[in-house]
């Protein structure tokens, strides 16, 4: 698939606070780089010589949806007909631990319905990203 049919979506919930959101966000990118790592460019070099670690080859626009709306969005996403996408999903759960260990019990132990998510990530193929997502608007 080329950057021009690749689309790379987050969607994140707008209640947050700024301090939270800012957290949500950069989680789900440090995990779409690990899950789905051709996504991340080459170094680059400036015309002084100095490098530039690689970035995301496609645009990442953040979407605002609420803690109902990014259930609902995971639900469909693990439906046959979007299972090829990748998706990153992040909630309180993780959100409450701050050790990974403690995020693997918790896990364990939380059934799915009492996870509240905070953001998702979406990246795959651009039809199908923007049938889940083109009618969310831009968090700003």
């Amino acid at each position: 698939m080329t950057d021009k049919e690749t689309k790379c979506v987050i969607v994140a919930d707008e209640n947050l606070p700024a301090g939270l959101l800012a957290n949500t966000t950069a989680i789900l990118g440090i995990s779409l780089g690990r899950s789905v790592p051709e996504c991340v460019g080459e170094d680059v070099h400036d015309a002084s010589g100095k490098v530039h670690t690689g970035i995301i080859t496609v645009p990442v626009p953040i979407l605002k949806g609420n803690s109902t709306k990014i259930r609902d969005l995971r639900e469909k996403l693990f439906s046959d007909d979007f299972a090829e996408l990748t998706v990153v999903d992040f909630s309180d759960v993780a959100q409450s631990c701050t050790v990974y260990s403690d995020y693997i019990e918790k896990a364990g132990n939380t059934i799915e319905e009492e996870h509240t998510y905070l953001g998702v990530v979406i990246y795959g193929d651009k039809k199908k990203v923007n049938k889940l997502t083109g009618n969310l608007p831009l968090l700003r």
